[in-house]
């Protein structure tokens, strides 16, 4: 999401991330496990529906893939432009929510203790000398919730944070702008310093948790990704995963956290995740644990929101994963182009799997 990165600077992070990155060589395995079928042979997705929904993608230059699932089977998958669909891509701040999902790992297996557990012990080496009190009253949810309280460093304030020689200390010196559990600040340095926090908690670097606990069981690549100066992997931004990697998360997502007879993630996680905790002041829409919420015709659409529209939604009651990958660095920016996507979904491919679920339940 979010209206946060400076044109020079993100343009120079995320190229970086992409001449240091390349796909896997088994980037495609496991994809496989979820077939992909034309729509034309399954009543999942009304065709005429979804032809309608292809040729609006296609006419909007910023959008490079679209990939739609229905009960874990393919039902659409178009490269529209740009690379390819197994590739790994920048998900920008797509990226929190995979954080989340770390987060929640963490807690399960006994790494942190609960979304209750205070930060400041685990940073206190970067807390600055005389700072606020309300600092040790952070808690894990806070920052995964966007309610740490901490002055922004998005938007305006994002190039000098990611140009200071310590992120996790910068943010920390930032003047709080409401109290812990207080109202959503939307801030990339809430999700950074939650990666600090996990990384001292773990003893290892999120980029090896993403990979253990998430990349393997899923059987797709997360190939590492930008650090701040002392090595921790960025907590917000700058994630990559392929598009279809992306969806294979958003299905364990939609399956409750258990995938291919594996349990990868509790199903009480998801759960408190969609719960929402705020409402964003930019989108008016609802936010949880690194999720955003919101309704379309009837149904409860989660989704994950990355800068210039990298999208991944999850319709539970209509058994829909949806992924939608842009250009990570449009220029001049598209404020338009993610009220595209989301209209796209709304008045494409929730029709179809509307219209395609009423007329498998005729046949």
């Amino acid at each position: 999401m979010s209206p946060s990165f400076p044109p020079k600077l993100a343009l120079v992070l995320a190229g970086a991330v992409a001449v240091a990155c390349s796909p896997a060589p088994n980037a495609e395995r496991a994809q496989a496990q979820t077939a992909a079928r034309p729509a034309a042979q399954t009543q999942g997705l009304d065709p005429e529906t979804m032809a309608r929904v292809v040729e609006q993608a296609r006419a909007l230059p910023n959008l490079h893939a679209l990939i739609v699932a229905r009960d874990g089977e393919i039902l659409a998958e178009h490269r529209l432009r740009g690379p390819g669909l197994d590739q790994p891509v920048n998900i920008k701040s797509a990226s929190k929510t995979v954080l989340s999902a770390l987060v929640g790992i963490a807690i399960d297996r006994g790494v942190l203790t609960g979304t209750d557990q205070k930060i400041a012990p685990l940073l206190s080496d970067s807390l600055p000398s005389g700072g606020d009190p309300r600092l040790r009253e952070i808690e894990v949810g806070h920052l995964l919730s966007m309610q740490a309280g901490l002055g922004r460093t998005s938007g305006q304030y994002y190039g000098a944070w990611v140009t200071s020689p310590n992120w996790v200390r910068h943010a920390l010196a930032r003047p709080f702008d409401d109290d812990p559990g207080g109202r959503m600040i939307y801030s990339t340095s809430a999700s950074h310093l939650m990666s600090a926090a996990l990384t001292r908690a773990a003893g290892a670097s999120t980029h090896s948790l993403a990979r253990d606990w998430l990349a393997q069981p899923l059987g797709v690549t997360i190939p590492p990704w930008l650090r701040d100066p002392q090595g921790i992997y960025f907590g917000g931004n700058d994630m990559m995963m392929s598009p279809k990697a992306l969806l294979r998360f958003g299905e364990l997502y939609r399956l409750g956290g258990e995938i291919d007879g594996r349990r990868i993630l509790p199903a009480a996680w998801i759960e408190e995740s969609w719960t929402p905790r705020a409402r964003s002041p930019w989108s008016g829409q609802d936010y949880g644990y690194g999720w955003f919420t919101r309704r379309s015709g009837g149904h409860d659409v989660r989704f994950a929101w990355g800068y210039g529209g990298q999208m991944l939604f999850v319709v539970p009651s209509l058994d829909l994963t949806v992924v939608m990958i842009s250009d990570p660095s449009p220029r001049p920016r598209e404020e338009s182009h993610v009220a595209q996507l989301h209209t796209l979904l709304d008045t494409g491919v929730i029709p179809a799997a509307v219209t395609g679920d009423r007329a498998a339940r005729a046949d």
